[in-house]
């Protein structure tokens, strides 16, 4: 039998988040890894292709928005005593946000941090309950490089997923008694639509100046994606609590 570390053979793992750029690479990666996915997502349409690109069978697709932060709880809760308890939770699902603080109104606060930070926490709540993960369990969030170096513009946002950098910490120790690690990645510019969005409002210039920030160049879906399955896997057994810089050098 060829030895494979990061097998996820056996596994259940819901991906937040699956239906587009980093969240439905990561759904393929897991499938090609031998787990059974959960993917999840608010358009109908483009879940039905993620469903259709996984590798294996027993897949599963479910729709929910998780900007409903009451909704969360319940719905874990439920899912898991339909399909069984979970080892992993991918959480890609999020928005990206740029505006300067003079434009800020309270409502896109409050929009940005429910969608980056209050679903993260609702998800760790519903995760560490004994109905609704399995033995091993990981938590594995999405955060950004832009916690850790910000720009002029994307403070909003950047608070956002700072918020889960320092959640990460406190969870990744809270959670042990639970039997639950918790980990983070932090990726910097990654070719998916929500950078290309990020295009439209830059000049092709500024936009070129940014991509020469990242030495190793602008990242793939399938870079994150590996770095997810590993803090997923046994590969990261004694590993929580941590921020996984994926981003091509853009912190060095």
């Amino acid at each position: 039998m060829t030895f494979n570390p990061m097998s996820l053979e056996g596994r259940t793992i819901l991906v937040t988040g699956a239906t587009s750029g980093i969240g439905k690479a990561t759904a393929i990666y897991l499938s090609k890894l031998g787990a059974r996915v959960v993917a999840s997502g608010r358009n109908s349409a483009r879940l039905d292709e993620t469903l259709a690109a996984l590798e294996g069978t027993d897949h599963i697709g479910r729709l929910f928005d998780l900007a409903d932060l009451d909704a969360i709880v319940p719905w874990l809760k439920a899912l898991c005593a339909e399909i069984g308890p979970l080892n992993g939770i991918a959480h890609c699902a999020g928005v990206q946000a740029t505006r300067p603080i003079q434009a800020v109104k309270p409502d896109f606060v409050m929009d940005v941090l429910t969608q980056n930070l209050g679903a993260a926490l609702m998800l760790a709540q519903a995760f560490r309950l004994k109905s609704c993960h399995g033995s091993p369990a990981s938590l594995v969030y999405c955060s950004s490089s832009a916690a850790l170096k910000t720009a002029p513009g994307n403070v909003v946002y950047a608070a956002s997923k700072g918020g889960i950098v320092s959640a990460v910490k406190g969870l990744g120790v809270e959670l042990v008694r639970d039997g639950v690690r918790v980990n983070a990645v932090a990726p910097a510019m990654v070719d998916t639509p929500m950078s290309d969005q990020f295009r439209t409002i830059l000049s092709e210039e500024n936009f070129q100046r940014v991509v020469d920030m990242h030495p190793l160049g602008l990242g793939r879906p399938d870079d994150v994606a590996a770095a997810i399955a590993f803090l997923l896997a046994d590969t990261s057994r004694w590993i929580t609590g941590s921020i996984l810089s994926v981003d091509g050098g853009f912190l060095a």
